[in-house]
């Protein structure tokens, strides 16, 4: 098998990718929508979990938009659920937005919002338009109708102003056990749109909050904080996903009836991934039941996961601007993002030799003790990356399937009488092999052509395989931690009632190989260091790493399958 080029990409077509925000947004500057007004858009995630991949398109529209209109961008944490909120989601969450490039003008929480939040409630319950209503969650539902029948009122729908400003004070003073009331929005119970049957503000949550403490007791629903926090902000274009288009007319409802600065709301596609779930009910599932090694698991979709991988924010910034925003749901090839990763990494990455599943190989004809050292480019995409010396010896490391004592058809590589080319050294012929008592392969024997040094021959000679190799006597030891997909379905969702998503995991997720060889220069190799192994992958030091014992994790293989299927899309 003829040896993998260094460079194992071919850029698909360029494309411009639709993004109707743009134009929307253009628009709006144009026309003077929020007069001399600056453009202002926030990223508001929930501090629930560890961002993911799917955030990042997020990420990328809000502070890329704003940046290329000459606006700004908060980070705002929309903490208004204590049970499930933590300060270390707070942490990762800010590490992730500046790991991506980005930073914030303002770093805010919809709990820095409270005091104002409660004075709203109190206005709109003096306008009555807002009940306190003592039904059960369980009725609330009953009670809300169907996508086919209207709802019906609450026997305390109607209750007088100044009872229900009583109450709801006393909810604040903490009179009444968690679940005996709610807060509600009066709008309409026959509404066709679900979201605006009186939907709840506030319930009674005796929880300690991350930042509050137990100042508070009860804790504003996100479809009434949420609008109000974008308008306290200034905010001109609150971009969400498609899930809160239906939410829409109560964003404007609660903003229209407290009269405050118009923030709108504009909801374009998420970003969807084969045999990706996004879901950070059933990552934190992964996490608690030990399916994998934390939040920052290779194999995660989490934005953390995929930086320990060794994936690149630039990468992942051109990969979301290639997939464009529409206002219609998709799912994206999961290959598409792995082709941005190492079109990146194939311009960044040294180039180094290292091989993985090591056999010894030993020239026969090559001088006891003697060492030399060849010259090594670090990369041929960047020639002002320079060259390194790999030291040589006549005992070297080889990949063990790089030999067949007996070779299948069309196998070019090493077998007994085969000469092949070790990359930038010798050519070199196989001739035996040596076995321990249990007929297990130990050595390959060859003999080496001293007149190629280099790895060309000077009478012209042509050879079909180019192999990596390191030499023993220098060879510096790593675990290696090779990562395939974390489940087998496309769709990982995708299961038969009664099973979990659990049933899609890929038992063969993690390989952990002990007995790698690198070449010493990767001794001092250090997280957030980028690596091509030659004719293996893209590896990158895992945070695991101490001195003298080294841990590389595979970001990717060099194959790029998402290359080949958009050159034949566009042939």
């Amino acid at each position: 098998m003829a040896a993998m080029t260094t460079s194992e990409t071919e850029s698909p077509e360029v494309r411009t990718p639709s993004n109707f925000l743009r134009d929307l947004i253009a628009e709006d500057v144009r026309t003077k929508k929020y007069g001399d007004a600056q453009i202002q858009t926030r990223f508001p995630p929930e501090p629930n979990g560890y961002l993911h991949i799917g955030h990042a398109k997020a990420i990328c529209l809000d502070f890329g938009l704003a940046d290329e209109f000459v606006g700004k961008t908060n980070l705002r944490f929309d903490d208004t659920n204590p049970e499930k909120e933590e300060q270390e989601y707070v942490d990762s969450i800010q590490k992730d937005v500046r790991w991506l490039g980005f930073e914030w003008e303002r770093l805010c929480y919809a709990s820095d919002y409270f005091v104002q939040l409660y004075e709203w409630a109190l206005q709109l319950i003096k306008a009555g338009k807002a009940y306190v209503d003592d039904l059960t969650a369980e009725e609330i539902r009953q009670y809300r109708g169907t996508l086919t029948e209207p709802g019906k009122d609450s026997p305390y729908r109607n209750r007088s102003v100044e009872e229900n400003l009583d109450l709801f004070v006393r909810m604040k003073n903490g009179e009444f056990p968690d679940g005996s009331c709610v807060l509600r929005a009066k709008i309409d119970m026959a509404s066709p749109n679900l979201n605006m049957r009186d939907p709840v503000m506030y319930r009674i949550l005796h929880a300690t909050h991350h930042r509050t403490g137990d100042e508070w007791c009860i804790y504003p629903m996100y479809d009434y904080a949420h609008g109000q926090s974008d308008s306290i902000e200034n905010i001109t274009h609150s971009m969400c996903t498609l899930e809160f288009a239906d939410h829409q007319p109560l964003y404007r409802w609660y903003i229209e009836q407290l009269g405050i600065f118009p923030s709108q709301q504009i909801e374009f596609d998420r970003l969807n991934l084969t045999y990706t779930l996004l879901s950070k009910r059933k990552l934190l599932q992964l996490v608690q039941e030990g399916h994998v090694r934390g939040w920052d698991d290779p194999r995660m979709p989490t934005l953390s996961g995929i930086r320990r991988r060794g994936f690149t924010p630039e990468a992942i910034r051109a990969f979301v601007a290639s997939v464009g925003v529409t206002r219609t749901n998709g799912i994206v090839d999961i290959e598409m993002l792995e082709h941005f990763q190492r079109d990146d990494l194939n311009r960044r990455a040294r180039r180094v030799l290292a091989v993985l599943r090591p056999l010894k190989l030993v020239i026969d004809n090559y001088p006891e003790g003697q060492e030399e050292f060849v010259e090594v480019a670090n990369n041929p995409e960047d020639p002002s990356a320079g060259t390194r010396q790999v030291p040589f010896s006549r005992e070297l490391y080889i990949e063990q399937d790089d030999f067949r004592e007996v070779p299948p058809p069309k196998y070019f590589r090493l077998s007994p009488g085969k000469e092949v080319r070790l990359r930038n050294a010798y050519f070199v012929t196989a001739q035996r092999v040596v076995k321990d008592e249990r007929g297990n392969l130990v050595e390959v024997h060859c003999t080496y052509d001293p007149a190629s040094r280099g790895g060309n021959s000077p009478d012209g000679r042509k050879v079909k395989s180019t192999m990596h190799w390191v030499s023993a006597a220098h060879a510096i030891s790593a675990e290696i931690r090779l990562y395939e997909k974390l489940f087998t379905k496309t769709d990982p969702g995708d299961f038969e009632e009664g099973e979990s998503f659990l049933v899609n995991l890929n038992p063969n997720s993690l390989e952990i190989l002990t007995e790698a060889r690198l070449e010493p220069s990767l001794a001092n190799a250090q997280p957030g260091e980028h690596f091509q192994f030659e004719r293996v992958g893209y590896f990158c030091p895992d945070p695991d790493s101490k001195p003298g014992e080294l841990v590389f994790n595979r970001t990717l293989p060099l194959k790029d399958t998402w290359a080949k299927i958009e050159k034949k899309a566009g042939a």
